[in-house]
């Protein structure tokens, strides 16, 4: 059996990519790369077909993390099926895939954070800010995806 997992954020260019890529890493380390599929996407479409910003660019090579071969996409109605996990970055994300998952039929929805041993809440935007936001939200989506990625394999073993 595979499991496929989706991060979703507003543009698919700072927070989904930075968590495919850190999902994606830990999924390696695992040795489960045969058993997850991981992919991301954004609710909008403003930058579709574009690379990952270049601050997560950054801090994932920082810390050994790949997004090569990344580029935004908008999520699709077929998505919401398609995923076992579909993984939001914050609760506006949370609620427009809801409100898409009710045209579409059912899907496990969740907020990354909602993993967090540090306490669930939102993965906050830094596309606005500095490079430290991007710091701050490496450290959440690293943590968070640990986590999840336990989850997924303990769902795996059954």
């Amino acid at each position: 059996m595979t499991q496929r997992v989706l991060f979703v954020c507003l543009g698919n260019i700072c927070r989904s990519p930075l968590a495919e890529g850190v999902f994606r890493h830990l999924v390696t380390e695992r040795g489960l790369d045969d058993r997850i599929e991981v992919d991301s996407a954004g609710t909008g479409g403003w930058h579709v077909g574009e690379g990952p910003d270049p601050r997560s660019l950054e801090v994932a090579v920082r810390n050994g993390v790949s997004l090569d071969g990344q580029s935004a996409r908008r999520i699709e109605n077929g998505d919401l099926a398609d995923f076992h996990w579909v993984v939001a970055m914050d609760t506006d994300n949370e609620r427009d895939l809801r409100r898409l998952a009710e045209a579409s039929g059912e899907a496990r929805i969740h907020r990354l954070r909602d993993f967090d041993p540090e306490g669930a809440g939102d993965v906050p935007d830094p596309y606005y800010g500095g490079p430290q936001g991007f710091d701050v939200v490496y450290a959440m989506v690293e943590r968070s995806c640990r986590a999840l990625l336990d989850r997924v394999e303990a769902e795996l073993g059954r």
